[in-house]
């Protein structure tokens, strides 16, 4: 077998392309229809991935991952998109992951990694709060020492995946509210914990992503602090650019994946004699390539050790806006079909419309497009705050 790490060659990419090809062959069945049982499918890949030695391809070795080059790392998402392959049943662990990798201690590597990357234990993102959404500094979530633990009072809202996570990372606050975030600590918490109540989020598209997260009283040892008391703003800035950058590097793949999809469509309704719909396809194709440019760098200051900078919400901006406009794209194509979102009649079985629906959110999530474009304005072009 051919080491991986570091190598940026054909004999590195054919070989990695037959392990990945190997491993879809022996630990791939197909795509389940049943929610759960989808959940459970994406868990024993995910697990398979990593005992053949083939999850984390932008992470480091000693992590747990492959240290791939960038270009490798491209071809390791690239086959995988292409064989119909589930993502991480918790992708938002891939926030936390390279946090802990960071700035993590070496007990909390020890303890959280490997787990993390089998999907043995998923994970949460405890950082929204009812009064805190776009300004997380606001958070009011209150934890207060005791001993060897935190005690921890407060709501969190929005939280992608809560019902099925074992795990959250979250922002409280264990001092007063000063600049650049002071006062506020990063924790590490277990779902199961007393006191700690889940309640699901019904969203636009019928199904219920989010949930509500209510803390009254829940303990939590100091020793799942990461980083110093009062310092959690700025582990928390290396997660959110971990977010917007190497966290969801797949997504020009699966973005690849989706404009071919909707080409089919096209072709397949006589779409693609329209001029304009062409226009939009071309324009489509100028987007994925885009994203493409904006990954690869991102991952080359990752692996160079170069912490995620506001650039990373470039990124973040144009794969959001990207996503609504595919999703619009397909919808135009099918017409009136397109409302068709359930039942023997629906095109692809509703996944257009359930896809449009879902990518709502895209430009809302992890900070609006118009936070991103503040945060450009500001670091990258040095505009004055308004």
């Amino acid at each position: 077998m051919v080491d991986l790490a570091g190598r940026d060659d054909a004999e590195a990419e054919t070989e990695l392309r037959a392990r990945l090809r190997d491993l879809v062959a022996s630990h791939l069945p197909p795509r389940p229809k049943d929610k759960a049982e989808r959940l459970a499918w994406a868990r024993r890949f995910q697990a398979a991935l990593y005992d053949a030695g083939l999850a984390a391809p932008s992470w480091p070795v000693e992590a747990g991952g492959m240290g791939l080059t960038v270009r490798m790392q491209l071809v390791h998402h690239d086959e995988l998109a292409k064989a119909g392959a589930p993502s991480h049943p918790a992708p938002i662990g891939f926030i936390v992951g390279p946090t802990l990798v960071a700035v993590g201690t070496e007990a909390q590597r020890e303890r959280f990694l490997r787990p993390l990357l089998r999907a043995d234990e998923l994970w949460c993102q405890g950082f929204s709060e009812p009064g805190a959404g776009s300004d997380l500094t606001a958070l009011t979530t209150r934890a207060v020492r005791d001993g060897d633990d935190y005690v921890l009072t407060g709501q969190k809202v929005w939280t992608t995946g809560a019902q099925q996570a074992d795990w959250m990372f979250a922002l409280v606050r264990t001092g007063p509210a000063g600049p650049n975030g002071a006062g506020i600590t990063y924790l590490l918490l277990p779902m199961d914990s007393p006191g700690l109540q889940v309640r699901p989020l019904r969203d636009i598209t019928g199904t219920a992503h989010f949930a509500e997260v209510f803390l009254d009283e829940v303990r939590v040892p100091v020793a799942n602090r990461v980083g110093a008391e009062g310092e959690g703003w700025q582990v928390a800035r290396t997660s959110l650019g971990f977010e917007r950058s190497t966290a969801f590097a797949a997504g020009e793949m699966k973005s690849r994946a989706l404009l071919e999809r909707i080409v089919g469509v096209a072709a397949r309704t006589g779409a693609l004699t329209d001029p304009l719909i062409r226009q939009e396809i071309a324009r489509a194709e100028a987007d994925v390539r885009i994203s493409g440019q904006h990954n690869a760098r991102a991952l080359a200051d990752a692996l160079a050790g170069r912490a995620p900078g506001p650039l990373s919400s470039l990124n973040r901006l144009g794969r959001a806006e990207s996503e609504q406009r595919l999703h619009e794209l397909a919808l135009r194509i099918l017409g009136p079909d397109a409302l068709l979102g359930t039942g023997p009649d629906a095109p692809d079985r509703g996944a257009w419309a359930y896809g449009y629906l879902m990518t709502r959110a895209s430009t809302i999530g992890a900070g609006t497009s118009q936070i991103q474009r503040n945060t450009l304005a500001e670091k990258v072009l040095g505009l004055p705050r308004d």
